[in-house]
Parts: C-alpha cells; sequence; structure tokens
C-alpha cells in the first residue's frame, strides 16, 4: 500500500518511479498536468537502492503532498514554472558543487549513458527513457575505453571457456595498447 504522504508515483520498497504524467507551463503562464507524449512514455523506471536515502530525503522535503503530488515543487511548495526554475537550478548546482554549464537535461543524458556503459541494450534504453523508436537511445551508447576494455575482457573469457582453459594470462604478461 503507498504511502499517502509521498506521490504515488514514487516506490521506494520496489524501487520504481512511475512516469504516469508530466507537467507543462501554457505561454498564458497556467499549469497543467497532462500525459506524456506517447504511449511509451507511460513507464516505471527502476533505480538503484543506493539512492534510497537521497530520494526520501527529496520525499521528505521537496515534493507535492499526496498521492498527487508532484514529484518537483518550487521554492514555495507550488507548481514549479519555468521563470522560477532556473535560480532553483543554479542554486542547487552551487549546492552539489556541480559545473556551472551544467543543464538539467544534462541529468537525463548522463543516467541514460550511465545505463548504457552497464548492459542496457537499445531496447532497453529506450523504453527507459520513454521513446517509441530507437532513435534516441542510440544517442546514449558512447563507446568510452573503459566500456571497450570490459567488453574485450568478457571477449577474452568466451575465448578461454571455448578453448578450455580455465586461467587468463597474468596482466603483466598481456601487452596494453597505448592510446595514440
Amino acid at each position: 500500500m503507498p504511502h499517502h504522504r509521498y506521490p504515488d508515483d514514487v516506490d521506494l520498497e520496489a524501487r520504481l518511479l512511475r512516469v504516469r504524467r508530466n507537467q507543462a507551463e501554457l505561454n498564458s503562464g497556467k499549469l497543467l498536468d497532462k500525459a506524456p507524449k506517447s504511449r511509451a512514455g507511460f513507464r516505471p523506471v527502476a533505480f538503484p537502492v543506493e539512492i534510497v536515502p537521497d530520494l526520501t530525503h527529496h520525499l521528505e522535503r521537496h515534493v507535492g503532498q499526496g498521492p498527487d503530488g508532484n514529484f518537483f515543487i518550487g521554492p514555495r511548495r507550488g507548481k514549479l514554472r519555468r521563470s522560477n526554475f532556473r535560480d532553483d537550478w543554479t542554486a542547487a548546482k552551487v549546492a552539489a558543487g556541480i559545473a556551472a554549464d551544467v543543464h538539467f537535461h544534462d541529468l537525463r543524458h548522463t543516467g541514460n549513458t550511465l545505463a548504457s556503459q552497464n548492459g542496457a541494450s537499445t531496447r532497453e534504453l529506450t523504453t527507459r527513457m520513454g521513446h517509441s523508436t530507437t532513435r534516441a537511445a542510440l544517442i546514449y551508447q558512447h563507446m568510452t575505453s573503459q566500456r571497450d576494455r570490459a567488453i574485450a575482457d568478457r571477449m577474452g573469457e568466451a575465448v578461454r571457456k571455448a578453448l578450455g582453459k580455465e586461467d587468463s594470462p597474468a596482466a603483466s604478461d598481456t601487452p596494453v595498447a597505448q592510446p595514440e
């Protein structure tokens, strides 16, 4: 049973955020909750246990109350507006020691890049992001030297297994290509 002090979109036990709505600010200044842009936008997004304490802190201080409360609220506990978000975001970056040139959307980019680097397939990224095509997911699947090394190491394990060899060569015996 959800804890109705928090929005129903947050389930700390299952470690899920359910994306079912988002907020829009019309040119007139009117704020409204609306459905995601597509059916793919309605989705659960799992999060790691390591962020539960931070998320609990956020839930206790920075969300709208009750089952339909907004996950992000403004400084006076009302709905967040474009006009005050920049100041709130700037203050949050300073408090967290984040570079001034980091944009809010960069958080989405970072999260999706981390998911990709930790094994998420293109289809899994597409689902996590709430997209109906894989085009956007491909943007986040950057090759990094660290990820490339992990892939090569797993390939080596598969070769050893196929050849019936248990031990891997000692790291000191294996030449390492140096970046040019």
